[in-house]
């Protein structure tokens, strides 16, 4: 496999200004960005289109540009981002230690242990359903993402709302993911039957 070095001066010509924030600072932002989805496309516009249609894609041109055609975009994702902050500040100023302690435990012994049954669950029911034989992963399996085993398929078992926080489509496909949701009544499960149909 080829490995090459170069020089970040001949990638980007000119000087991008750096800030240091404090500790924490940008963890707490990026939640907060999350949340309130400040620089989302529909917001700040689509970045990469944008800079794609610059006749000089330097960053002095970039900034130029951006600044003298979409600076109110910028404010608008401040603004997005300052009002979640003051909501996550009101909701810290909840949280007393009891709380914490049942979010943890609702996370290890609720949370985590439904979503292990659940992943067995779905993993036997499939390979019933396609006459295949499953298997969970090892820790080693687990550590590339793989969940189990139908046949000789490796699969990640998600949440629907896994969907939500992540692109999906621009993960590596060569692992299938199946989605569930669950009601009070049923456990939803989706997945590509044809996958499971193959020899």
């Amino acid at each position: 496999m080829a490995k090459e070095k170069i020089n970040i001066s001949e990638v980007i010509q000119d000087n991008i200004e750096t800030f240091e924030f404090p500790k924490y600072v940008t963890q707490i932002l990026n939640l907060a960005n999350q949340n309130a989805q400040g620089t989302r496309p529909k917001v700040v516009g689509q970045l990469s289109e944008l800079i794609n249609n610059l006749p000089k894609k330097t960053h002095k041109e970039w900034k130029k540009y951006y600044l003298a055609n979409h600076k109110k975009q910028l404010d608008e994702a401040t603004e997005k981002v300052w009002n979640m902050l003051q909501k996550l500040k009101e909701s810290i100023e909840e949280i007393d230690k009891e709380t914490i302690r049942n979010w943890v435990y609702d996370l290890v012994i609720n949370k985590t242990a439904e979503g292990l049954i659940i992943q067995e669950f779905i993993l036997k029911y499939l390979s019933n359903k396609f006459n295949k034989k499953y298997r969970l992963a090892t820790p080693e399996e687990e550590s590339k993402g793989i969940d189990g085993f139908i046949g000789d398929i490796p699969v990640q078992i998600k949440s629907k709302s896994y969907k939500m926080k992540t692109n999906v489509k621009n993960e590596k496909m060569d692992i299938f993911i199946i989605f569930y949701s669950k009601t009070n009544k049923y456990l939803i499960i989706e997945y590509d039957e044809s996958i499971f149909q193959k020899t």
